[in-house]
């Protein structure tokens, strides 16, 4: 069978099991009482069908009972899918139709999300608190005494889908299994030398790779998370000192809010040792100015189950690291073959780290792992001693980060070419100061046809996630084209991309 999240559970539970695993805005939880619960929780589940292979949709904020519920399905051999809370309505109901989920969680804050949305279908939903609303189960009242057995969930079982890319409003969603999880878990672990000691500010959301992901490595090193339901600074800069975290993730402009509000509060983050993410230069040279802390950095995505290398950006200044021992890395040509030292390639994957594969996309598989290595979409290359560099994504695979949010070009020019008015539409990436990265969307108009900025913005948010409207709109009369009359983003990206 091998490990599973559930047997972590278990094991730091006989080790340690006084000592605080959880800690939330009212409450916190021992080893002993988390893993209580858990089979509490499990044994209800269980009762209701959610058993192995079934999916459980989860779009709600960051909670202790979040937790619960990925200890009771790594039990029942049930498969969580926490959704982006930030989605719009109809691109929730795209993640739903895509899992078929048996049970659908939700807090409060999100039911509003939900009023557009078919929901009917799913034979369980459930609300997070005390209460039931309507139709809608209470969580609580899920849980009930745990006698029953489970079946056997073994390593290789899918555990979590996390959702990726999204072409056309159709998403994708990457199959973690308990083995992806646990040697990505491992992997942290060995290399910062993570302790029972190490507390983690869980504020990133849980739907994202790297928020589960540290999330995930505390708890298997016996720490804790002090859970934050929404990132707020002038909050988590209290709870860093209260709780004496010691590690957080951090994307534009998570840190810089961070060392504002250290200023104006004076707190001291004298338990701080690590902070993971991206950020500009100078925002890292302050914090490793203020503050004892060490700033890391790496290179990985969801396919990847978090980062494959890894790296104190003091030890090689513009490096993604080398590869972490779980992973084996590589730069290849378009014919699969691995380039020289120093020339660029697509950076390819192999080992444990690399998902199951896309939930129910075989064609996507059969590209993703042509060659028999998993291909990134992104550009690298190594130098001498080994270090990646990572330079960009692939034209066909362009990605724009903002904030620590994906944004795919292709889901915004999607939305903007809707508009009878528009004749073709590049998105591309464009520096912004605050979120490292914004959305800018260059329009070609039909001839003789207008369209103002908030036209377009409006367009985009009626289908998609508000963060992914273009803050630049530039209105053109012709976009560059290849010789084949395919838009040439390139040349777009060179031309308007300041």
């Amino acid at each position: 069978m091998g490990r599973t999240f559930y047997t972590i559970l278990k094991d730091n539970a006989r080790a340690r099991g006084s000592e605080i695993a959880l800690i939330g805005s009212s409450d916190s939880l021992t080893f002993n009482q988390f893993l209580e619960r858990v089979d509490m929780l499990a044994e209800g589940l269980s009762q209701r069908g959610i058993t192995s292979g079934e999916r459980v949709c989860l779009l709600a904020h960051n909670a202790i009972e979040s937790f619960l519920l990925f200890g009771a399905c790594a039990r029942t051999g049930a498969i969580v899918f926490p959704i982006n809370w930030r989605l719009s309505g109809a691109e929730v109901q795209a993640v739903l139709e895509l899992a078929e989920p048996k049970m659908l969680i939700v807090d409060g804050a999100n039911l509003g999300t939900l009023e557009s949305i078919e929901v009917e279908a799913i034979p369980h939903r459930v609300v997070l608190g005390s209460e039931s609303q309507g139709d809608w189960l209470s969580f609580e009242d899920l849980s009930i005494e745990a006698t029953g057995e489970f079946p056997g969930v073994k390593a290789e079982d899918a555990f979590v889908l996390l959702t990726t890319a999204a072409v056309e409003g159709v998403p994708r969603a990457a199959t973690l299994t308990h083995d992806n999880i646990l040697t990505a878990s491992d992997q942290l672990i060995n290399r910062l030398k993570l302790t029972p000691d190490d507390r983690h500010l869980a504020a990133l959301p849980l739907f994202h790779v790297t928020g589960l992901g540290l999330s995930m490595a505390i708890l298997q090193a016996g720490g804790a998370n002090v859970i934050q339901e929404r990132f707020n600074p002038s909050e988590a800069v209290l709870l860093m000192d209260q709780h004496q975290v010691s590690l957080l993730a951090s994307f534009p402009p998570v840190l810089a809010t961070l060392l504002e509000a250290r200023e104006a509060t004076d707190a001291t983050w004298d338990s701080l040792r690590y902070v993971l993410g991206l950020d500009a230069p100078e925002m890292i040279q302050r914090l490793l100015a203020e503050s004892g802390a060490s700033f890391w950095t790496g290179f990985g995505q969801s396919e990847t189950s978090g980062v494959v290398t890894l790296i104190d950006v003091r030890e090689k200044p513009g490096a993604a690291g080398k590869p972490l021992p779980g992973a084996e890395v590589r730069c290849f040509d378009e014919n699969g073959a691995e380039v020289p030292i120093g020339a660029p390639g697509e950076i390819v994957v192999q080992g444990p780290l690399v998902f199951r594969g896309y939930w129910r996309d075989d064609d996507a598989n059969l590209y993703t792992s042509r060659h028999g290595w998993h291909h990134t979409g992104d550009l690298g290359r190594f130098d001498e001693e080994g270090y990646l560099y990572y330079l960009g994504r692939k034209p066909e695979k362009d990605l724009i980060k903002s904030g620590g949010e994906n944004v795919y070009p292709a889901e915004v020019e999607f939305a903007i070419a809707s508009l009878p008015q528009t004749n073709a539409v590049c998105v591309i990436g464009v520096p912004d100061e605050t979120w490292g990265e914004t959305v800018k969307a260059v329009v070609e108009l039909k001839p003789g046809k207008t369209l103002t900025e908030k036209e377009v913005v409006e367009a985009v948010t009626a289908r998609i996630a508000a963060f992914k409207k273009p803050r630049h709109i530039q209105f053109v009369e012709a976009l560059p084209r290849t010789l084949e009359g395919q838009i040439d983003r390139a040349a777009v990206k060179m031309t308007y991309g300041e």
